[in-house]
């Protein structure tokens, strides 16, 4: 049988060291599966239950394993459900590669069924590289420029073939005028700034007296180094959402997430230092960054694009976060002067009893922030948690201590509900050896990804470490929007559109083959944890949280405090129950704390 286009694709990932795609079928791309099933077991293919989470498994699969992505979709609108996913990698900065099917060459421009113009439907979120393929000898190149493109620069990529042509005979390009003849590999380059703009950094460093540092995903590499500077410097270290596994949460400098999901720490620092080192990160509410003025700015970013955007930085260098600082360390002057690193050690050691003394709150029935208290803890060395948004990635951000060899990550750039249940399959498949825990909300969990557990029902079995873990917090509300409308707009909770129906999550878990847990005692908590990690078998901990408890913010500006009022004011139907949980966790921070 001749080698068919689909074959040589199949082939031609296999030479670059793909071997996990994510997909779900469909005629448009049946040319590609039946070469996929000639490859004799050479690649694991996912099949996912919706084309979107395939997407989004790539983009964390990536995050995960530090390699490239690979979705696969049929035409039409298995293509164009890739698209959220997609746009979660692109602004996360993650290499992944989507291939779409699409109806063959010579219906296109006729009003085809499934016909959609992918190019254009992908011209955004692939941007750096989408093309469609015409003819056999196309295909050598568009599939290698797509790998090398989207590993490079860290993007999004796409290449669209039409059913037929996956069938047609494969040819090599002819040795002739108007053919390409591209080859495989890519080798990461070493970038480091030039000396003289390291020596410039240093001298705004060495001159500050109260140094911050701001790390993000970019910096998930470079945690030695982040810690060498830190103790040079006396500095604290703040973390934006992406880079909280970058350093560990037991140093006692490390002052935790910044921004609305952040800590008072952070904040304080901020708002205190003459001096700030942003590392690897595109963190981008402004207004928890310090004045514009109040203090000297060095951006160490590998894209030069994200430079001096949300500060405006006095040294700006290029280069990767790991080599930038270890070329950037032997300029630095120890600090005698131990002062502004014992007021952030002072402040995050008061943050970490404030959390404690919220946590242990009561509430009707379960206080949200209790349910990740109690993981804590209990977290087993190597695991990697994933977080929905929502107003669990409060509690992810706040309550977690991550320690030294732990991974985690979100949907951050595009911050969209529905992807951790997706990361979490994708970690497992990264790292089969490894615990996985994934924090969702109800609605999360109904908007999509109730539908995974099936994923991990099909593959759970495979996995050489099967402790994987979703926890649900089921409030029956849309809770952050919740909060969003009462303190941003000042509008009471509008019930048609953030009520949930209640789902007995755990029972779904077990009748699909998972173990369920259901927790609606604040004293079993911790108990329910305990088994969860002592399963056989993957897990839905069901835990009945209040609403009502509010995720507060690392300051509240006067305007903020204004609309929460007015939004009390307006009838706002929990009203009794919002005011009664804000004023606990208000009392429980301010009281002296129980030793």
């Amino acid at each position: 049988m001749a080698q068919t286009v689909s074959d040589f694709l199949v082939q031609r990932l296999g030479e670059w060291g793909v071997r996990t795609i994510f997909g779900y079928p469909g005629d448009g791309i049946n040319g590609v599966l039946g070469a996929l099933n000639r490859a004799d077991g050479a690649f694991d293919f996912i099949q996912v239950r919706h084309e979107e989470m395939a997407a989004f498994m790539a983009s964390a699969y990536a995050k995960f394993s530090g390699e490239l992505g690979v979705c696969m979709a049929t035409s039409g609108p298995g293509a164009t459900h890739l698209i959220t996913g997609l746009y979660d990698a692109l602004l996360d900065n993650q290499p992944v590669l989507a291939i779409a099917g699409q109806q063959a060459r010579a219906a296109i421009g006729g009003h085809y069924q499934q016909e959609v113009n992918l190019e254009a439907a992908f011209q955004d979120v692939a941007r750096a590289f989408v093309h469609q393929a015409a003819s056999a000898p196309q295909v050598r190149h568009l599939v290698d420029r797509a790998i090398r493109i989207a590993i490079a620069e860290r993007t999004v990529t796409a290449l669209i073939l039409p059913n037929d042509l996956q069938e047609e005979a494969y040819k090599d390009p002819p040795r002739k005028h108007g053919t390409l003849h591209s080859g495989i590999g890519y080798a990461e380059p070493k970038v480091v700034p030039y000396e003289q703009d390291l020596e410039r950094a240093a001298d705004v460093l060495n001159s500050g007296q109260k140094v911050a540092i701001l790390v993000g995903a970019g910096a998930l590499h470079a945690t030695d180094e982040v810690i060498a500077i830190a103790d040079k410097l006396g500095a604290g270290v703040a973390k934006a959402l992406l880079g909280k596994a970058a350093v560990p949460d037991d140093l006692p400098f490390v002052t935790g997430s910044i921004g609305l999901l952040g800590t008072k720490a952070s904040w304080d620092m901020m708002n205190e230092c003459d001096t700030l080192l942003m590392v690897g990160s595109n963190f981008p509410y402004s207004e928890f960054l310090p004045k514009e003025g109040q203090a000297r700015g060095i951006q160490i970013d590998i894209k030069p694009g994200l430079l001096s955007l949300r500060y405006p930085m006095e040294v700006n260098l290029v280069g990767d976060s790991a080599e930038t600082l270890r070329a950037l360390l032997p300029l630095l002057e120890r600090k005698a002067d131990r002062s502004w690193r014992e007021r952030i050690e002072a402040n995050v050691a008061e943050w970490w009893r404030d959390l404690e003394a919220r946590a242990m709150s009561s509430a009707n029935p379960v206080n949200p922030q209790r349910v990740t208290w109690e993981l804590s803890p209990r977290l087993p060395d190597r695991v990697i948690v994933t977080s929905d948004s929502g107003s669990c990635a409060n509690w992810y951000a706040r309550d977690l201590k991550f320690r030294r060899g732990m991974m985690g990550s979100l949907s951050g750039g595009l911050a969209s509900m529905g992807a951790a249940v997706p990361y979490a399959i994708a970690a497992k498949f990264a790292h089969p050896d490894r615990p996985v825990v994934a924090l969702v909300g109800d609605g999360a969990m109904q908007m999509n990804n109730m539908a995974e557990l099936i994923t991990v029902a099909k593959y759970w079995q495979r996995w050489t470490n099967r402790t994987w873990i979703c926890c649900v917090f089921n409030n029956e509300d849309l809770n952050q929007v919740t909060w969003e409308q009462r303190v941003m707009e000042g509008d009471p909770k509008y019930e048609a559109s953030q009520n949930l129906p209640n789902v007995p999550y755990h029972k779904f878990a077990e009748l699909i083959g998972l173990k369920g847990i259901y927790v609606d005692d604040p004293d079993k908590v911790g108990a329910g944890w305990d088994e969860a990690f002592a399963s056989d078998r993957p897990v839905v901990i069901e835990v009945k949280t209040d609403p009502n408890v509010p995720p507060l913010p690392s300051h509240i500006s006067l305007d903020q405090a204004r609309k929460f009022m007015s939004s009390l004011l307006h009838d706002d139907p929990d009203r009794r129950g919002v005011i009664v949980e804000t004023a606990k966790q208000v009392i429980d921070t301010v009281l002296p704390h129980r030793e």
